[in-house]
């Protein structure tokens, strides 16, 4: 029998769907899971877009161009005005949701064996779509207890060698929420101008900056060679099923790179960009709506963690997700006992596991991600469930437990 890719049997795991068959199991069995697992929100998708997109008039499902439809490219161009930024509609190049970008822009910018250097925690994918690439990825590990903050300029330096092509950074962050400042984000453009380096800046969550103006590496100055910024329309209007991304950039070569791999797959879902464009017209009350709603369930998760014992969290700035460090040894174990071996009212809670969110082998086993896409009263039942856990767990770390709650 013909042997399967050894690239096929060793790509990392996604933290956030490799318990789904437990979940599944368990929901056979009759109990609730409260998923707090992955970033699929309950809120709903924009409803008046929705409505106008039901009555627009088509027979053939046809190609769309390979880098997007002209006229949602130019909506798009309107959408980031309202940040500051000024772009042409060929400065956007429209891809199969914001994963394609990733895969797109390690594809085009990089070769077989270089690197990338990624602050960690990050988004779990990254090192799925870097193995897929062959590129390696070079952590630079953030502390809970700094709130995921960006590490001094000369710790980035120690990182840099001769293979070393880009910096990527997720801002507001999954898995953290922290939101880069504009110190920060300054203070990695001196270094990748400085290496002459890409800085890749996933932005998905863009809308969701808290308590802060959101900066984008768009904004800044003097990046027009280097800044590549991946965009998706999936969390912030609630549509995670139009697989409508972007990848935006002013360099030409990248564009032109990019374009290569965007022609071989032909092209990005056109009725997802249909109700993308729609979504973009009248978009002002519901996006203001769904922050109000994201930014009162972040407060209800911050709020029930700082009163469970033993948990050290902070206030995530951005986003929709919590890393909280929890008084437990092995989070993968926590997270598979809470499906199949524990209960509360029948119910229970399912989260991802934190070592997958790094690349540095030991880290992470004492986190989990937390995913506020619930409503509050769901919220509040789900934080019930997890407190009720840890005073349960076999394997809690009880001095940990002991020495009551700790907050950043």
């Amino acid at each position: 029998m013909p042997n399967v890719s050894h690239r096929s049997q060793t790509v990392p795991l996604s933290p956030f769907r490799k318990l789904i068959p437990l979940a599944d199991r368990a929901k056979r069995a009759g109990k609730h899971i409260y998923h707090l697992n992955i970033g699929q929100p309950d809120i709903k998708t924009h409803p008046q877009a929705v409505a106008k997109f039901r009555q627009l008039p088509w027979q053939i499902l046809d190609y769309s161009p390979s880098n997007g439809i002209d006229s949602y490219r130019e909506a798009l161009c309107g959408y980031y005005r309202r940040f500051d930024v000024s772009l042409t509609a060929d400065e956007i190049m429209v891809t199969t949701g914001g994963s394609e970008a990733i895969l797109f822009f390690m594809l085009a910018c990089l070769d077989p064996g270089d690197e990338i250097i990624i602050p960690e925690p990050f988004y779990a994918n990254y090192n799925g779509y870097a193995h897929i690439a062959d590129v390696r990825v070079v952590p630079i590990t953030c502390k809970i207890e700094d709130g995921f903050s960006i590490p001094s300029a000369e710790a980035f330096a120690r990182k840099i060698t001769p293979r070393t092509k880009a910096i990527v950074i997720t801002t507001p962050n999954n898995p953290t929420g922290a939101c880069y400042s504009r110190d920060e984000l300054d203070r990695l453009s001196a270094i990748v101008r400085k290496h002459d380096l890409f800085f890749c800046a996933d932005e998905v969550y863009r809308e969701f900056s808290y308590d802060h103006p959101l900066q984008s590496i768009l904004q800044l100055p003097d990046l027009e060679k280097h800044a590549i910024v991946i965009d998706s329309v999936s969390k912030r209007y609630s549509a995670t099923g139009a697989r409508v991304g972007s990848l935006v950039s002013r360099n030409l070569e990248v564009r032109e790179s990019v374009d290569r791999f965007a022609k071989l797959r032909l092209s990005p879902p056109g009725l997802g960009q249909r109700l993308s464009e729609i979504m973009l017209e009248d978009d002002g009350s519901y996006l203001q709506g769904v922050k109000e709603d994201y930014h009162q369930r972040r407060d209800t998760v911050y709020q029930r963690l700082s009163r469970m014992p033993g948990v050290y969290s902070y206030k995530p700035g951005g986003a929709f997700y919590c890393f909280a460090r929890f008084p437990i040894h092995d989070s993968e174990d926590f997270c598979r006992w809470l499906l199949e071996d524990f209960e509360y009212e029948g119910a229970t809670v399912m989260l991802s596991p934190g070592p997958g969110f790094y690349a540095t082998p030991g880290l992470g086993y004492d986190e989990c991600r937390i995913a506020y896409v619930l409503n509050s009263e769901d919220l509040e039942r789900a934080m019930d469930c997890l407190e009720e856990a840890l005073k349960v767990y076999p394997g809690v770390d009880a001095e940990a437990m002991a020495s009551g709650k700790l907050q950043a």
